[in-house]
C-alpha cells in the first residue's frame, strides 16, 4: 500500500498563512509524509486534478480579496468553464485565517471550500476559521483542526504513524523445505512503537492486485470511482473506511473477497439474480436442504467468494454497488507474535512468518491471505510505487497474553515447536539483556537441516549460559526425558511454563 503525498497550499499577506502552512509541512514529514508546501501562484493550477491530497491556508485581505501571491489561481479557480466534477479525485481540507472584527472574516476560506466542492473535491473536514480575536489567538481553531485533519487522513490512509517499512525478509527454512518460512524486520523508528516479549504485532492484509482487477471486472466497476459510504438506519459506516473512498481501495482493503463464504453470501446473491438457473442454485445452497451440496461445493475445497462470482456471472453482473459491505466480510486484522527484543534490536520489529499454501480439489491452491501477502513484498525491489522507495505495512502492537517474570531467579520453561517458537525468541532476548539465565526451551522442527529456526542463537545462548536448549526429536519426549529438572524449577524454583504454537 503506498502512502499518500501531501501538497500544502498557501495564500499569504503578512506570512501568516505561511508560516502556519510550513508548519503542517513539517507535521507531515514527522508522520513519513512527501510533502510539498507552496504558494498558490507558484503552482501550477491546471495540476489540481491529479493531486491526490491537498491542504489549502490562506487569509483574506481588503474587503473580502484574496492575498496578493493566490490571485491568479483565484481566478482561474473561479471560471465558469471549469466542468462540475473535475476535481473529484481529490481530498482536501481548507483552513482559514482571520480577524472576526472584520465584516468579511475568513470570507476567502469559506468562498474556496465552497468552490472546491462544487467542483467535485472530496472535503475531509469543515473548512477551518481561526480567529485572531479568539482569546487563545489563530491557534484555538488551528490546533483541533489540525488534530481533526490528521485524523482523516489517516481514516483514508493507514496510519503513518503506525506504517513501519520493511526492512528484511529472509527465508528461515532451507530451500528444499516443504514449508516457506520467513523473518521479516519492520524499521519502527520515530513511530513511538513499544513492545515487550509476549507483545502481538497486528496488521490488516490486502487482496492481490490480480484479485482486484479480476474483481472489478467481474462486476463491471471502474476501480477509480469514489463513493462516500452513510450510515443508514441502525447500521454503522465501518470505522476504517474512508470517506470518499474508491472501488479500488475498497476491495483491496475492506472486502474480503478471498474468504470462502457463508450460507447467508448465497442468499443474498440469490436476491440479485435475474437468471433463473443461477437462482435457483443459490437457493439451493442458501437453503436447509442444500448444505451438504453446499460444504461440497464450497467448504471443502476451500472455495473462495471470488471464485463462486466467477461460477455464477449472470448473477455477479446483476449485483449492486450498495450492497458490496452486505455481501462481502470485512477483512479482519492478522496476528503475529513479535520475535524480537528492543534491547538487541533497537528500533526494529520482527515476525516470523510461515506462508499458507496448500492444495485441495480447486486448481489455484490455497494461499493465506495475510501470509501471502507479506511474502510478496520485497523491500530489496524499490519499487517506485512504494514511498521514498521502501515498502511500508500498516501495523500496531497489541498487548500479549504471555507475561513473563520480572524476578531474575524465577526460571522460565517453554516449549515452542515450529513458528511458536518466535514469542520465545523475543523473552530469551529480552531476558538475556537484563542478565535473566533460568532459562530453559524446548524446540520441535521436522528436519535439523531445513527447519531448525534460529539454531545459531540458540547454540549462542547456550555457551553463554543464558539457555538450556532442548530440540530435534518430538517436544513431549524431551519434556519427558527432562522431567527431573523440569520438577526441580517447578516445584521448588516457582518456574513460569509456557508453551506456543
Amino acid at each position: 500500500m503506498s502512502p499518500p503525498g501531501l501538497l500544502v497550499l498557501y495564500g499569504s499577506q503578512t506570512g501568516t498563512a505561511q508560516d502556519t502552512a510550513q508548519r503542517i509541512g513539517r507535521q507531515a514529514q514527522r508522520r513519513r509524509l512527501r510533502v510539498r508546501v507552496l504558494p498558490l501562484d507558484d503552482y501550477n493550477v491546471a495540476d489540481l486534478i491529479s493531486e491526490a491530497l491537498v491542504v489549502f491556508v490562506c487569509s483574506t485581505t481588503g474587503q473580502g480579496d484574496p492575498p496578493d501571491n493566490m490571485k491568479v489561481f483565484w481566478r482561474f479557480l473561479f471560471k465558469r468553464s471549469l466542468p462540475a466534477g473535475s476535481l473529484r479525485r481529490v481530498d482536501c481540507a481548507t483552513l482559514g485565517l482571520g480577524d472576526s472584527s472584520y465584516p468579511k472574516f475568513n470570507f476567502v476560506a469559506k468562498k474556496l471550500h465552497k468552490r472546491l466542492v462544487q467542483l467535485g473535491a472530496g472535503v475531509l473536514l469543515p473548512v477551518g476559521l481561526a480567529d485572531d480575536q479568539h482569546d487563545l489567538g489563530a491557534d484555538a481553531v488551528i490546533d483541533p483542526w489540525l488534530s481533526a485533519f490528521w485524523g482523516r487522513v489517516f481514516a483514508l490512509h493507514p496510519s503513518l504513524e503506525d506504517l513501519t517499512p520493511l526492512r528484511e525478509e529472509d527465508p528461515v527454512t532451507d530451500a528444499s523445505h516443504f514449508q516457506d518460512v520467513r523473518l521479516l524486520e519492520f524499521d519502527i523508528s520515530g513511530s513511538g512503537m513499544q513492545f515487550a516479549a509476549g507483545d502481538v504485532a497486528m496488521m490488516f492484509p490486502c487482496n492481490s492486485t490480480r484479485d482486484v482487477e479480476t474483481f472489478c471486472e467481474l462486476l463491471g466497476l471502474e476501480p477509480e470511482a469514489r463513493f462516500t459510504l452513510r450510515a443508514s438506519g441502525s447500521a454503522a459506516v465501518p470505522s476504517r473506511l474512508p470517506r470518499p473512498c474508491s472501488l479500488r481501495l475498497l476491495a483491496q482493503s475492506f472486502l474480503d473477497i478471498g474468504a470462502v463464504p457463508r450460507r447467508s453470501f448465497f442468499e443474498l446473491l440469490a436476491t440479485f439474480s435475474s437468471n433463473e438457473m443461477e437462482r435457483q442454485k443459490l437457493q439451493e445452497f442458501s437453503s436447509a436442504a442444500g448444505q451438504d451440496e453446499l460444504h461440497g461445493y464450497c467448504n471443502r475445497p476451500r472455495r473462495t467468494a471470488l471464485e463462486v462470482l466467477t461460477d455464477f456471472p449472470h448473477t455477479t453482473a446483476d449485483i449492486k454497488v450498495d450492497y458490496l459491505l452486505d455481501l462481502f466480510p470485512e477483512i479482519q486484522p492478522r496476528s503475529f507474535s513479535i520475535a524480537s527484543s528492543l534491547q538487541a534490536h533497537p528500533n526494529r520489529l520482527q515476525i516470523l512468518v510461515a506462508v499458507v499454501q496448500y492444495r485441495t480439489k480447486m486448481h489455484e491452491p490455497r494461499r493465506g491471505l495475510c501470509s501471502s501477502w507479506l511474502a510478496s513484498l520485497d523491500p530489496a525491489q524499490g519499487l517506485i510505487k512504494f514511498i521514498q522507495w521502501e515498502v511500508y505495512v500498516p501495523q500496531w502492537v497489541k498487548k500479549g497474553t504471555l507475561k513473563f517474570p520480572k524476578e531474575n531467579t524465577t526460571p522460565v520453561i517453554m516449549a515452542g515447536p515450529g513458528t511458536g517458537v518466535a514469542p520465545f525468541r523475543s523473552a530469551l532476548q529480552e531476558r538475556r539483556a537484563e542478565g535473566k539465565n533460568a532459562n530453559i526451551l524446548f524446540f520441535g522442527c521436522r528436519s535439523e537441516s531445513k527447519d531448525f529456526y534460529f539454531r545459531s542463537e540458540w547454540e549462542d545462548m547456550g555457551r553463554t549460559g543464558h539457555l538450556t536448549l532442548e530440540e530435534k526429536v518430538y517436544v513431549q519426549r524431551r519434556v519427558k526425558e527432562k522431567a527431573a529438572l523440569l520438577w526441580d524449577s517447578i516445584a521448588n524454583r516457582n518456574a513460569c511454563f509456557y508453551i506456543a504454537g
